[in-house]
């Protein structure tokens, strides 16, 4: 098991039927099986050793939720935002399972599992989530409490801000990892109440660190 965490079980009643498997590596790698109303996870905080440790995640919620893979409902991909590198990875991998099952693909912003596990249960009635994006960057986005169906209401899509202009608010909440469960749940959420899902695309929000090469200069004589 990457660094030596056990699977964490969580009560999840909003499954009904679903068997939900989602995948996340804006932050670390984040694995979560739902099913039979519970939702196990497991977790790695490596941030770049996404390709090794999701093998190892996905084997260790199978196992312990003792689920098969021919289960699988729906996978719910986190499609940031997040840095390119590890980003794809997560994704790549949802797609490859998805394809591989022939179930959905339930794509979600891995900011909304966040302000979820913040809002819901406490006295809160908005959340920014702000996340390192390097280069003295930020991902930020907003969310204003829970609707009738328990799902965060977005005021603001992701953007990236400079570190710079970043000014400190009581409701700030900066994340350590992306909560895979969290996402689960949203996933059944939605799927209850008709909801949509995201954009099957990677939220990057900026360009990527490798470019396609352009058309070879001309060279006149």
């Amino acid at each position: 098991m990457a660094d030596g965490s056990a699977v964490v079980m969580l009560e999840a009643p909003e499954l009904g039927g679903h068997a939900l498997l989602a995948i996340d590596t804006a932050l670390g790698t984040s694995v979560a099986l739902g099913c039979r109303g519970r939702v196990h996870v497991a977790a790695s905080d490596d941030p770049r050793g996404h390709s090794e440790a999701i093998g190892g995640l996905l084997e260790e919620v199978f196992r312990a939720s003792g689920a098969s893979p021919r289960s699988v409902t729906g996978v719910v991909a986190g499609v940031g935002p997040g840095p390119f590198t590890g980003l794809r990875v997560g994704i790549a991998a949802a797609h490859a399972f998805a394809l591989g099952r022939g179930v959905p693909l339930l794509p979600l912003h891995g900011h909304e599992g966040v302000a979820l596990d913040a809002l819901e249960g406490t006295a809160l009635t908005g959340v920014r989530v702000v996340q390192d994006a390097k280069r003295r960057e930020l991902f930020v986005s907003e969310y204003a409490g829970l609707d009738w169906a328990g799902i965060p209401i977005r005021e603001s899509d992701p953007l990236l801000l400079a570190r710079a202009d970043y000014e400190e608010r009581a409701n700030d909440v900066w994340p350590d990892r992306i909560p895979a469960a969290a996402l689960v749940r949203l996933a059944a959420r939605r799927l209850a109440s008709g909801r949509g899902f995201e954009p099957d695309r990677a939220v990057y929000l900026r360009a990527p660190d490798v470019a396609q090469p352009g058309a070879p200069k001309r060279v006149s004589r």
